[in-house]
Parts: C-alpha cells; sequence; structure tokens
C-alpha cells in the first residue's frame, strides 16, 4: 500500500483522481496490516509531511498519517518513540534543519495522536529539556510561535520547578532578541501575531506558578537596563506588560527604585526603552507602567533620571498621538511628564513647534475620537501656557488653533498642577524616610522663618494673596533696577514658581527691615507693613523723578534708593497727585480721608483731605469707662512723604493714660441694637452724625454675636463706625478757633472720600500701660465679617476748596486726652454716602500676650476685581453683612478658597476656621485686615495685558527672572536627589520619627511650643520669643 501510495503523488494523473484513490487508500487503514507494513507506511507519510514538494503531498501525508495511526495506534507508538523525536529535534529530517517549523508541527501533531498512550509520558520528559534548549538557542519569531503552540497544547512539557524559573527567564531573553526588518503590513501583523502566542504563553506558566512572575520580570528589566551598545531589546517586551497584574505596581516599582544595586544609567536606560514601548500596538497598561515608574523615581527623588528621560523622550511621546492606536496611552505619558516637570520650560517648549500641525490635522478628519482627543489635548496645553505664561511669540499660534475647545478654570488649572509635579508625589514606598520635602498639597510655598521674622512672612503672603498687586508687581519692567520694588518681585515670583516647599526671604528682609528694627527680635507686623508701603511709595516716586532727567549730578540711583529708609518717616507738604501720577502703592492701597471740625460756638468750619494706606480701629469703650480718657486713633494723623498717612495711634508705645482701677483693656461693644434701645443719646455711635440714617442701618450689625454671658462680640463694622463717629472736643482737648480767638468745644467728623482698591485695617489691640510699664494686649474677640461695605462720602460740597496738607488749625494741642463723646451732631451737612462693597482678602493673626513676643500667622485667599460669589442684590433688600457673613459659612465653595500660611508651612482651612480662632485659642487674635475692593463685573478688568497672553492670570515673568528661577528649580532637585540619597543609605538604622502636617483643636495654628504662640511661661520673655 506505501508503494502504491508513494507512486500515486509522485503521478502525473489528474489531481481528482489522486484525491480519489488517497480517499481508498484512507478507507483501507482500517484493514489489518503486519507491523512492517504499518512502519513502511509511517516512514512514507512522515517523509511527504516534512519533505513533501507541494501542500498536495504534504496534505496526504497528513491525511494518510492520521488514519493509520488511529487504527494501528501501537504500531504507531512503536514508530513514533522517544528516540525518534529525539532526533527530529537535534538533527533534523534528512535535508530538513533541526529548526525548521515543520519539525515542530510534526510532533505537535504526533502528541496529538499518542495522547492515551502510556509511551507519551516518555515524550512530555524529554520534551521539557529539549524546549528549555531551545528557548536557550534564542529561536525566530515563527519558530518560537510554534513552540508556544505546542506548550500551550501539552503544558506537560513545561519544565517545572527550578527550569520552570529558567525556562521563562530564557523566554523573555528570547522575546528582546525578537526583530522584524519588514515594513509589509501582513508581515507587520504576523509578527505581532507571534509575538502575542508566546506571550500567552508566558502569561499562562505565571498562573500556574507563580513563583515565575518576579523572576521574569526581574529579566525583563535587565534586558531594558542593559548598557551594551552592541544589543537594542526587541520592544516587544512591551507585549508582557498586559499581562502584569497591576496589583504588583507597588511592590515592583519600590524594589527597582529603591534597589541600591540599580545605577542611574541602567535606570535611565530602561524607563527610555519603556517609553519607547508606547509604539507597540496591542499592549496594554504600558502607560500606566511608565507613569507609575515616573512617579516612582520621583518620590525617591531621583530628579536627574526625570530631567534626562523627559527631555530625551518627549518629542518621541509627542509623535505617538499621530497614530490613533497607540494615542491615548500616548497622551496620558505626555500628560504626565509635561504637568511634572514644572522647574522649567524647556520640555513644553520642545514640543511647542509641533502643536499646531497635530491640532488642524485632527480637526480636519472630525472623526468624534480626534475631537475627544483634541478637548483633552487642549486642556493639557492650557496648563502649560498658564504655568510657563511670558512666550506670546511661542503661544499665539497654539491659543489660535485650540480656541474652539474648551478652557479649564484657573482653578482646574492650579489643581492639576499642583498634584502633578514631581515634589508633590507621596512616598508611599519608603516608609522610614522622613518626609519629603516638597510643596504642600495647596501648590503654595511657604517662608523660611530667619530668626523671629515671623512678622515680615505673614505679611507678604497677605501682600502676594493680593492677586491684582501681585499682577501689577510682577508686571513691572525693573531691568537694571536695584530697588526695594525689584527685590518683592523677584520674592513674589519665587512665591509663585519655586518648586521648594518653602522659600528664605534673606536678600528681601535685609533690604526691607526698618533700621531701628532689632535683628533676631519680635516686631509688630504692623508697623512693617507701613514702613514697607512708604518705602516702596518712595523708590517709586525717586525713580520717576530720575527717569524724567538725567542725573549728572548728585547722588546715583543706589545710593539715592539708599536713602529712602531714612526718609519716609519724615512729614512733607506734598500735593496730591493725580491718577496717572500715582504711585502703584497709592492706587493700590492709597484711599482719603477728609477730616472735618466745626466750632460749636460760633458754627465756623476747617477741614482737610489726608492720604492713607491703612486705618488704624481703637476698640470702642463701654458705657462704664465714659471717663476714662485714653488715646484717641482717630485724631493722630501719621502723615507721611507725599501724603501717604496711617491714621491712628503710630504705634505700642506711645503713652495712654490709663486708669488703675481698670484691671485691662477691655472694652465691650456697645453697638447692640437691644443695648443702644436702653442707653442715653450720648451713647448712641451711629444716630443723628454726618453719617446719613439711611447708611448707620445697614452698617449697625442687626445681629452681633453674643457671649455666654450676655456680652456682645464686636465685629470689624463696629469698630469702623466707631473710628467715622463725630468725636466732641472739650477739656484738654478744645479746638483754638481763629474767628473766636480763643479755645472753643468742637465737634469733629471724618469721612472717607476716596476709596483704596485694597483696604488695610489695623485693630490696635496692643496698649502701654504706664502703672506697671508693660505693654498689654486687648484678647477681644472682634467678628470678621466677609463682606465689608465702606462708607465713601460723594459731594461737591467743598469742590470750591483746593485738596491741600495746610490746615487752618494747629493740632499740636489736641495730640492727647481725646475722648470720644458721642452725641448728636450739632450740624447737619447734606451729601450722599456710598456703600463700597468689599470682600475679606487676608487676615494677620498675632498669638501671644505682647507685642514684644508670640507669633504671626496668616489666613488668605486669592480675590480679583470682580467676585461672582458676591452679588449686590442683598443691598437693595436691607441685609446687614453679618447676614452675608452667615450665607456665605454655608457656602462650601467659598470655604476651601482659603490657605493658612504658617512660615514654611500652607494648609488649606476655611473661613469658619478664621472666625472661629479666637473662640478656640484665646491668645490668638486677628491684627491686620486686608480688604479688596468689589468693581461691578462690567466694568473692564485693568490686568488683562492688550495681546490676551496672560492665560496664567499672572503676567508673564522677565526673562531675567524665569533664568533665576530655572536655576533654583534644578538646584532644588539636585539638592533633593542628594538628601534623598544619603537617607537611603541610613534608613536601616535610621528611627522612623513623622508628625503629621496639620494641628488639632488643642494646638493652635500659631503655636510655637508648649506655651502656644508665646502666651504662657510667666515673665520669661526669651521663652516666649519666636526662633
Amino acid at each position: 500500500m506505501d508503494k502504491i501510495l508513494e507512486g500515486l503523488v509522485s503521478s502525473s494523473h489528474p489531481l481528482p483522481l489522486k484525491r480519489m484513490i488517497v480517499r481508498k487508500v484512507v478507507e483501507s487503514a482500517e484493514h489489518w496490516l503486519d507491523e512492517a507494513q504499518c512502519e513502511a507506511m509511517f516512514d512514507l507519510t512522515t517523509r511527504l509531511i516534512l519533505e513533501g514538494q507541494d501542500p498536495f503531498q504534504r496534505q496526504v501525508g497528513h491525511q494518510v498519517l492520521e488514519a493509520y495511526a488511529r487504527y494501528h495506534r501501537p504500531e504507531f507508538e512503536t514508530f513514533f518513540n522517544k528516540t525518534f523525536v529525539l532526533g527530529l529535534l537535534q538533527q533534523g529530517y534528512h535535508s530538513l534543519d533541526r529548526k525548521d517549523v515543520a519539525i515542530l508541527d510534526y510532533i505537535h501533531n504526533g502528541l496529538k495522536l499518542i495522547m492515551s498512550c502510556p509511551s507519551v509520558l516518555d515524550l512530555f520528559s524529554l520534551l521539557q529539556v529539549e524546549v528549555l534548549r531551545m528557548v536557550c538557542e534564542r529561536p525566530e519569531p515563527q519558530l518560537c510561535a510554534r513552540l508556544s503552540d505546542l506548550l500551550t497544547d501539552f503544558v506537560q512539557c513545561i519544565p517545572k520547578g527550578k527550569l520552570a524559573v529558567t525556562f521563562c527567564q530564557q523566554l523573555v531573553r528570547t522575546i528582546g532578541h525578537f526583530q522584524c526588518v519588514s515594513t509589509q503590513e501582513r508581515e507587520l501583523r504576523e509578527y505581532v501575531s507571534q509575538v502575542t502566542k508566546v506571550s500567552n504563553l508566558l502569561q499562562n506558566i505565571w498562573k500556574a506558578e507563580p513563583s515565575t512572575l518576579l523572576p521574569s520580570l526581574q529579566e525583563v528589566f535587565a534586558s531594558i537596563s542593559s548598557t551594551d551598545a552592541s544589543f537594542e531589546p526587541s520592544v516587544a517586551l512591551a507585549s508582557l506588560v498586559q499581562h502584569i497584574p497591576l496589583q504588583m505596581i507597588t511592590v515592583l516599582i519600590r524594589s527597582l527604585t529603591t534597589d541600591p544595586n540599580v545605577k542611574d544609567a541602567s535606570m535611565t536606560q530602561a524607563l527610555c526603552r519603556m517609553i519607547d514601548w508606547l509604539s507597540w500596538p496591542l499592549a496594554q497598561h504600558v502607560d500606566t507602567w511608565v507613569i507609575a515608574l515616573l512617579k516612582g523615581l520621583a518620590a525617591v527623588q531621583k530628579f536627574t533620571i526625570l530631567i534626562d528621560v523627559t527631555l530625551l523622550k518627549i518629542e518621541l511621546v509627542f509623535n505617538r498621538l499621530w497614530f490613533p492606536l497607540v494615542r491615548p496611552g500616548a497622551l496620558a505619558v505626555l500628560s504626565h511628564m509635561l504637568l511634572s516637570f514644572q522647574h522649567s520650560p524647556e520640555a513644553f517648549h520642545l514640543i511647542v513647534p509641533h502643536v499646531v500641525n497635530l491640532v488642524h490635522s485632527l480637526k480636519s478628519d472630525g472623526l468624534p475620537s480626534s475631537t475627544a482627543f483634541l478637548v483633552q489635548l487642549a486642556e493639557l496645553i492650557h496648563c502649560m501656557m498658564y504655568h510657563y505664561s511670558g512666550f506670546p511669540d511661542l503661544y499665539e499660534p497654539i491659543l489660535e488653533a485650540v480656541k474652539d475647545f474648551p478652557k479649564p478654570s484657573e482653578e482646574k488649572i492650579k489643581l492639576i498642577l499642583n498634584q502633578s509635579a514631581w515634589t508633590s508625589q507621596s512616598n508611599a514606598l519608603a516608609s522610614c524616610l522622613s518626609r519629603l520635602s516638597g510643596k504642600s498639597e495647596t501648590g503654595k510655598t511657604g517662608l523660611i522663618n530667619l530668626g523671629n521674622t515671623c512678622y515680615m512672612n505673614s505679611v507678604i503672603q497677605a501682600l502676594f494673596m493680593a492677586t491684582d498687586f501681585r499682577r501689577q508687581v510682577l508686571s513691572l519692567n525693573l531691568n537694571g533696577r536695584n530697588s526695594l520694588m525689584k527685590k518683592l518681585q523677584h520674592l513674589f515670583a519665587f512665591l509663585a514658581h519655586t518648586q521648594r516647599e518653602a522659600y528664605a526671604p534673606r536678600i528681601f528682609f535685609e533690604a526691607s527691615r526698618p533700621p531701628w528694627f532689632t535683628p533676631r527680635s519680635q516686631q509688630d507686623c504692623s508697623e512693617y507693613l507701613r514702613f514697607l508701603l512708604d518705602r516702596l511709595h518712595e523708590e517709586e516716586k525717586i525713580l520717576r523723578a530720575q527717569s524724567s532727567h538725567k542725573p549728572s549730578e548728585g547722588l546715583g540711583c543706589s545710593e539715592t534708593l539708599q536713602k529712602v529708609a531714612n526718609k519716609v518717616a519724615i512729614p512733607a507738604e506734598t500735593p496730591c497727585t493725580s491718577d496717572g501720577e500715582k504711585t502703584l502703592i497709592e492706587k493700590m492701597f492709597g484711599g482719603k480721608l477728609q477730616t472735618h471740625i466745626c466750632c460749636l460756638n460760633c458754627r465756623s468750619t476747617s477741614q482737610k483731605v489726608e492720604a492713607f494706606t491703612d486705618l488704624s480701629l481703637a476698640f470702642c469703650p463701654t458705657p462704664s469707662m465714659e471717663n476714662l480718657s485714653f488715646q484717641d486713633p482717630a485724631s493722630l494723623p501719621n502723615v507721611q512723604d507725599d501724603g501717604l498717612m496711617q491714621t491712628g495711634v503710630p504705634g505700642p508705645e506711645e503713652p495712654v493714660v490709663y486708669n488703675p482701677a481698670t484691671a485691662a483693656f477691655v472694652y465691650d461693644s456697645i453697638v447692640n441694637e437691644k443695648i443702644i434701645g436702653s442707653l442715653p443719646d450720648e451713647f448712641h455711635c451711629m444716630e443723628n452724625t454726618s453719617v446719613p440714617s439711611e447708611s448707620a442701618k445697614i452698617l449697625l450689625s442687626k445681629d452681633v454675636p453674643q457671649k455666654p454671658g450676655g456680652e456682645t462680640t464686636p465685629s470689624v463694622t463696629d469698630l469702623l463706625n466707631y473710628f467715622l463717629a463725630p468725636e466732641i472736643l472739650t477739656g484738654d482737648n478744645q479746638y483754638y478757633c481763629e474767628k473766636c480767638a480763643s479755645l472753643q468745644n468742637a465737634e469733629k467728623t471724618m469721612q472717607i472720600t476716596e476709596e483704596p482698591e485694597y483696604l488695610i485695617l489695623t485693630l490696635l489691640r496692643f496698649s502701654y500701660d504706664q502703672k506697671y510699664h508693660v505693654r498689654r494686649k486687648i484678647l477681644d474677640n472682634v467678628s470678621l465679617p466677609l463682606v465689608l461695605e465702606l462708607p465713601v462720602k460723594r459731594t461737591t460740597s467743598f469742590s470750591s476748596l483746593a485738596e491741600s496738607w495746610s490746615i487752618d488749625v494747629d493740632f499740636s494741642d489736641i495730640n492727647e486726652n481725646l475722648a470720644k463723646k458721642l452725641k448728636p451732631s450739632g450740624t447737619e451737612e447734606a451729601f450722599c454716602s456710598k456703600l463700597v462693597p468689599y470682600l475679606l482678602s487676608s487676615v494677620v493673626v498675632h498669638s501671644g500676650i505682647s507685642s514684644e513676643s508670640g507669633h504671626y500667622y496668616s489666613y488668605a485667599r486669592n480675590i480679583t476685581g470682580t467676585e461672582s460669589s458676591y452679588q449686590m442684590c442683598h443691598l437693595l433688600e436691607g441685609e446687614s453683612p453679618i447676614s452675608v457673613t452667615e450665607q456665605d459659612l454655608e457656602n462650601k465653595e467659598m470655604s476651601k478658597e482659603w490657605f493658612l500660611f504658617n512660615d514654611s508651612r500652607v494648609t488649606f482651612t476655611s473661613f469658619q476656621s478664621v472666625q472661629k480662632i479666637t473662640s478656640r485659642f484665646p491668645k490668638d487674635t486677628a491684627y491686620v485686615l486686608l480688604y479688596k475692593k468689589q468693581n461691578s463685573t462690567n466694568e473692564p478688568s485693568s490686568n488683562n495685558p492688550a495681546n490676551g497672553l496672560w492665560v496664567s492670570g499672572d503676567p508673564p515673568l522677565q526673562k531675567e527672572l524665569m533664568d533665576a528661577i530655572t536655576k533654583d528649580n534644578k538646584l532644588y532637585l539636585q539638592e533633593q536627589e542628594l538628601n534623598a540619597r544619603a537617607r537611603a543609605l541610613q534608613a536601616a538604622s535610621a528611627s522612623c520619627s513623622f508628625r503629621p502636617n496639620g494641628f488639632d483643636d488643642n494646638d493652635p495654628p500659631g503655636s510655637c511650643g508648649p506655651t502656644g504662640g508665646g502666651g504662657g511661661g510667666g515673665f520669661n520673655t526669651v521663652g516666649r520669643l519666636v526662633f
């Protein structure tokens, strides 16, 4: 029969005839044959299968072999023995090489035919050894795929135990050697299919024997981290990533990033090759693992690797966006790389030239998937342009290209950037290492305490959070000038863009410290704020004067600016400037206050208009203290050069006439509506004064918070009303009337005629006790309205009177012992008082019981010129500021806007915390307040640039500043990396110590030790100072 079949397949008979005869041969397999005939038939069919000249011969071989093996199984078992199979695998078959895929296919089919025979076990044992040998020889993808098919069907042939680990490792190495040189689609698809079969085999082995997984992955890393220039591992290794359980990310990344044996060069090479895997079409989770490794390296502060890899691969990742199959993963990696690379615009600017072409191409295809992708890409681009504003030539084409796509809000952009920075990555991998020194979750930068400099830090943070002022400072062109404003601009730029958790303002501190301030000792933050604003104001005037003409003679610029510090406190008579000539300080903080004095004898009047940058608000006295004389803050205008004045008490060191019978400087408010109704007329703060009764109704707090004992808690509105209330000048404070030519009783009123953009209010809490020669602090709680309505006089009654600093009365006679006796005004003047709304921007808190000790910290939030959360309709409905405050307290959207700046530490907080700070911690009291005027929404914003490229809201930085920040950020990352490496070496022996970044109800935010802000410890002043 074998001779007939051999002659048939080689004959020239028609193919249908051949097929009919082959069918007869297959049917004859049912008949009995002796062993020699069977062996001859198995020999012939094997030769046809392995060496057939055409597909017909190979097909005939398969059909006849299967038929005869089925009916003559013992004879086939004898033929298909261990020796025969081993010969095929090691020597091949006649002219056929042993690595030919046909041999594996033949063995695969032979195993199926003898699967039920006992001898198959011997073949399994043989193949367990042979398959290991084969993968060690690095077979080609096609042969490896056929081997995978065999082992998938016959898992008994897979090596076991330690050999299984070795087999998996060798198979990983084999995949690493795969290459496909063809560019034809058919060949590429076949190649991908072959690689997929091999990776699926590994997945099955990992599931069956989990002990093989970790060694296999170690082998993967060894391959991709190799620095051997002669070997480039195949991208086909990416096919293995989808089979690695995502639950192992933490363990594997920790193993990689903390292993001291892994050199930086190897890690860099491995990360670069993993990024190359993004081009593998069918691999899943490659982007997940790449991002996980990037985060892991950031967590252990290996920033050098991250910088090198990002700059090397960012363009390649961007180019992957052109291919729809790998676009989602490429976008995820690109987003993380760009958003985390926040110390320099270098990485972003590498892809900027390619953005427009990609956007135009994807917009033109009109596919829904392309549109959804462009929305995500536009959001990413807006985030980067926000962070690195100041390059209009680069960004204008991009803005035009993405103008049709939604732009994320500024709050969302900030959140994305804060969460993505390298320094914000949580270090869950190194539990025994000290906490990373990166920015807090708020994204804000703290200020390092340089030794009792919290008074400066709290003020600077409040000014920085004054959004409009910050933007104006950052937009100034101060190149070549060594002024204080230049240093403030430098400080603001670093607070906005540094990667450091906290910045050390040493240069600014030395430049801005008042000459009489002793270094490393606690000072009054209000006094510092006044000095700082005056310095900045005076410097700008000098620089303007110098720019108007060339200083051919006299002092140089630096010498002139150096002398400003000695000049700012000297009063001078200078005519008021117009709006166009105002300095930045005048525009932001400057207001005007009109003082009007009326002689009660002859009714003659005198008035003057004074400029101010802050208002000092004294506490209202109680009725029981009617005869107590104290220093009147409103009657001591501290006039500064060029009309800048801070009204009120100049400082805590001014003497006060103090009644020893009074135990403390505690003044209860008398503005509660019920109490007012039962008091004599002389204690009516707002009734029948020059302020209209309509305004009084709105300004008075209808629902003043009550203390447990029935006492009222005064609000800032009450203190402001008291400040503006008329006062009667009698006794030692009588007014010298030129018309009467004698001292006369007079009525003094003050009215605000021009409101500032930012209203600074100082609560006069510090007084000097002449009996005991100590400075005392008023610890009264003050309610802080979120919305404050400032009465501003709008009148032309005195328009004919030129605004001047000269007045017709000498105030030197009334510098002391002024008692405000709130009596009905004897003069009535018709004028229009407009209520200007202000929103609370920041609060500087003093913690302690003395101005010479304690601690300062501040609460603040960002407020721009218009605030959608503030609605003017409540004024029309007659609601009071207190009622608005209560509504806002319920508004979670507004509560989450607040930050607590406590030197180096910055945390999220809420307006409820601001309101309750004194009730929770009695020594912590609001001291300096900043309110932002709310303009109507239809007014154009003066901060928007003409070209519309203040993408971040803040103006672009000067190149000099950007370069300095970039340089410092790189230095910081290097410092962090070195520190992390040093800690890693000591981690084994170091003890773990962690203090949560926060405080509970028993630890005030101003606490500097067990005494809580320096308020305790008896008279040991040193123990209460802040270092």
